[in-house]
């Protein structure tokens, strides 16, 4: 019973804390947008459920608290389509019972009465916040902690790996890898292990000497976070000692901005490694990115213990980065043209901006349809994946046979 506390509060607690923040924030730039162009908002909620606490406030909004902490919603006075996109014909019918109810130009601080490029800005803000707070929280971690900077000069090399087959040599700076500018060795290294098995383009200073090396990256397994292993690329180099870097406020922000890009870029690469076949599926969902919030816990705690340090100061950072992390993904997969999520919304204000009219309901209601089943088949087939990563079939057979 202790030991099934002691997993809940690793891995349960911190991750429907982060989702839910990170949701929260999500529905924050729909609603703060919305406010700037006069919608009206009928309820704010952070959680879905029972209603544990509400208020009203002058304006109208109802801000809850619901029982089930898995994120959270903005809805919309008038709100009621499943696509949030009427036609012209359910619009008229809404706007002549808002003028018998509330007067005639009323309709006005309604969402769909609102000019397209202001609502397409209010759908939009949602994804957009979401790489904003992921900006704000690098930036915050890289301005309190900084970051290791180890140079690209090469120390050593490991023989039977390509750098030192293809004639890197030690002393060699690596300056780019496929044109990509290479700040620190950690910049190298992520930009290899995101490219098992691809070939790549080393640019090496040597000297007075500029080289441009061709090399493929070889193929390693490591254990993921997720479970399971996954594949990384690996050149066989080791970079010389490097320094602790620290940053002002806006060199901070600056990272932040770079780092949050390029996580931006890995998340892109990863999604185009589904379709080399190699991988399986490397993409997780709730209960992947649960158990990876698990792991990074127990890491924290373990370097807290054998380096000496506070335990709460590396749970804070440990956190943050995964929580700048989850909100990328999370924007960026509310950008998927897929109705019911914000860039299926997009799509159909697209055609709405080409035809001058918005989408026929019988077009909307069937599009809603597919967009869910497709999600709902997403999930389900992520969550079958991060299950087997966990190895979770394996013990259940193991248990039971």
């Amino acid at each position: 019973m202790l030991s099934l506390l002691a997993n809940a509060a690793i891995y349960v607690v911190p991750f429907l804390a982060i989702i839910t923040v990170i949701i929260t924030v999500h529905e924050f730039g729909h609603f703060l947008t919305a406010r700037a162009f006069g919608v009206a908002v009928d309820r704010f909620s952070i959680g879905f459920g029972r209603t544990l606490f509400a208020k009203r406030d002058k304006w109208g909004v109802e801000w809850r608290i619901a029982s089930w902490p898995l994120g959270g919603y903005v809805r919309f006075a008038g709100d009621e389509n499943m696509a949030s996109v009427p036609d012209q014909e359910d619009l008229s019918q809404l706007k002549t019972e808002i003028a018998l109810k509330e007067g005639v130009g009323a309709e006005q601080r309604y969402f769909f009465f609102k000019p397209l490029w202001q609502r397409a800005l209010i759908v939009a803000a949602g994804p957009a916040i979401n790489f904003v707070f992921a900006i704000l929280l690098l930036s915050l971690l890289f301005g309190i902690f900084g970051e290791p900077m180890m140079s690209t000069k090469v120390s050593q090399l490991s023989a039977g790996f390509p750098a030192a087959a293809a004639g890197v040599q030690v002393g060699d700076t690596v300056t780019a890898v496929d044109g990509h500018h290479m700040a620190s060795f950690e910049d190298l290294a992520a930009y290899v292990q995101d490219r098992p098995g691809a070939p790549l383009r080393l640019s090496i200073q040597r000297g007075a000497q500029t080289l441009v090396i061709p090399i493929t990256a070889a193929i390693d397994l490591e254990p993921s976070p997720a479970g399971g292993m996954v594949r990384v690329g690996r050149l066989g180099i080791a970079a010389s000692k490097g320094a602790w870097r620290y940053y002002n406020p806006f060199q901070a922000i600056g990272r932040g901005v770079v780092q949050t890009w390029t996580d931006i870029e890995r998340t892109g690469t990863l999604v185009a490694r589904i379709f080399d076949g190699k991988d399986g599926w490397p993409l997780q969902g709730f209960l992947g990115a649960a158990h990876v919030t698990g792991a990074v816990t127990k890491d924290a705690i373990t370097t807290s213990q054998s380096d000496h340090l506070n335990l709460a100061m590396v749970l804070a950072a440990t956190y943050v980065q995964l929580t700048a992390l989850l909100s990328i993904s999370i924007g960026l997969v509310n950008l998927v043209p897929i109705p019911v999520l914000d860039g299926g919304h997009l799509l159909f204000y697209a055609y709405e901006a080409v035809a001058r009219r918005p989408l026929p309901a019988t077009a909307q209601a069937a599009g809603y349809r597919v967009g869910l089943a497709l999600l709902v088949g997403l999930m389900l087939f992520t969550a079958w994946h991060d299950l087997q990563r966990m190895q979770v079939f394996h013990f259940l057979g193991a248990h039971f046979s």
